[in-house]
């Protein structure tokens, strides 16, 4: 997959913004995606374990030399014990917020000040990179719909596909557009990559859960003014 050198919760943060649909997303189905990231990335490198549903950190020295990875692996030390499930969602905007600004000092993303309504400041983030963006998605679709078996995909690129098809960013494409049968595939596959995760596994299948159920919490807030 290109740009190795991004963190997991980075790729999938950028994988947020479709070159093909111009926008910011910044919701909080985005902000519980980026922190799932970032609890899936510190499982397989092994500080963060699963003790009957608890992320739960291995030593209170290890770091990663990530700050945003680092950051996050104090919070979960300096606090009371939580199911993977709070962690997804306590916070999470501050680590989504983080790793924009990582995607920003590396060039992927810029930030332009405008004024809203000519007056209030604001800033946008814009991709500066769309081919390094389109790049991620198509991989990240190959690795979801393509021949590859499960099992001989690398355990980073598994996690960012399902993670990234739990939350259905726009840049992998519609569901509903799919044929009869090819959901329930996709499902199965996703299942097949977070097996995957080898050691993560265990927070790893919590935490796409948590993916799963703030999906469809959104969905279900953005159809009932419509339905009311």
């Amino acid at each position: 997959m290109p740009n190795g050198s991004l963190s997991l919760p980075a790729r999938l943060c950028l994988l947020a913004w479709d070159p093909a649909r111009p926008g910011t997303p910044d919701t909080a189905r985005h902000h519980h995606l980026v922190r799932a990231g970032a609890l899936t990335e510190l499982a397989q490198r092994g500080l963060l374990t699963d003790d009957e549903g608890i992320a739960t950190p291995v030593d209170l020295d290890s770091r990663t030399g990530d700050a945003v990875l680092d950051g996050l692996l104090d919070l979960v030390r300096e606090s009371m014990p939580r199911r993977w499930r709070t962690w997804v969602r306590l916070h999470a905007r501050v680590t989504f917020d983080a790793v924009r600004e990582q995607l920003v000092a590396e060039g992927y993303l810029r930030a332009e000040k405008r004024r809203v309504l000519g007056v209030f400041p604001s800033v946008e983030y814009v991709l500066a990179r769309a081919a390094a963006a389109r790049a991620l998605g198509e991989e990240t679709r190959y690795v979801l719909e393509g021949p590859v078996p499960a099992g001989e995909v690398s355990q980073r690129d598994a996690a960012v596909a399902a993670l990234a098809a739990a939350a259905e960013l726009r840049a992998l494409g519609p569901r509903t557009s799919e044929p009869a049968g090819t959901g329930a595939r996709r499902e199965d596959r996703i299942a097949e990559l977070t097996e995957r995760g080898g050691a993560a596994a265990p927070g790893l299948r919590k935490v796409v859960g948590e993916v799963w159920r703030a999906v469809s919490a959104e969905t279900a807030r953005a159809v009932a003014p419509a339905d009311g």
